[in-house]
């Protein structure tokens, strides 16, 4: 039998669960977090907020992946959108690579200290690791996009156009509030782990409500907040 991974907390694992939830889907702070759940008749630090994202965070991104990896790995094979946006951390550009599919779900979130060949190649191929090779890429006018697709035998794969990759710039805008909203990053691997997991929880909750009738969008959600109190469910 697996252990549950809440056995040494005395908080139960549903305001676990909630604080996660709050602090990574939502461009809240700390401290916002921890007045939520006061107004709740939960009292808990922001430090402790922060040890259960930190702890938990990767852990329900990971389960979520698993659970929907085997659904899209036929769906997310037909047209990539790839983009790179620039973070900074202690004062020093750092550059954090997406992939988004046609639908708008993300793929793959790389951090890299540069955008050149190199880091181009390592974000294509862990996420074809994952996904396994696109029919279609859409870049901009990066050169490091073409010479890594040359490289892999892609290059003839690639499509770049001025408003092609607007599916890909418009992924980081989630990302951008809940950056601010955290006053930045310290540390790469504070980058790397904060926007993987951020990727899977947006992925999770993002029910495309403008595309549903409010009665199809309000069901979604019910279904995804019951999937969501069964991750990590022992």
């Amino acid at each position: 039998m697996t252990k549950s991974p809440f056995r040494y907390f005395k908080t139960s694992p549903e305001i676990i669960r909630l604080a996660v939830m709050m602090y990574v889907r939502f461009p809240l702070s700390l401290r916002n977090v921890e007045d939520l759940l006061h107004e709740r008749g939960i009292e808990v630090s922001h430090e402790t907020v922060r040890y259960w994202w930190n702890r938990f965070g990767p852990m329900f991104a990971s389960e979520i992946r698993q659970r929907r990896s085997q659904q899209l790995r036929q769906i997310t094979q037909w047209r990539w959108h790839l983009d790179e946006v620039f973070v900074k951390i202690n004062g020093k550009t750092h550059y954090l690579w997406r992939a988004v599919d046609h639908e708008g779900e993300i793929l793959e979130s790389y951090g890299t200290k540069t955008r050149d060949k190199s880091a181009a190649l390592r974000f294509l191929k862990k996420a074809m690791k994952r996904y396994g090779a696109p029919r279609t890429v859409i870049t901009d006018r990066l050169r490091s996009y073409g010479a890594a697709m040359k490289e892999i035998g892609n290059i003839d794969r690639q499509e770049v156009g001025r408003h092609l990759n607007n599916r890909a710039e418009n992924s980081h805008l989630p990302f951008r509030r809940r950056e601010r909203a955290m006053s930045r990053f310290r540390q790469m691997s504070n980058l790397q782990k904060f926007a993987s997991t951020h990727a899977s929880f947006h992925n999770h909750f993002n029910l495309d409500r403008h595309l549903n009738s409010r009665s199809r969008f309000k069901l979604n959600r019910d279904a995804a907040l019951l999937e969501w109190r069964q991750l990590l469910a022992v």
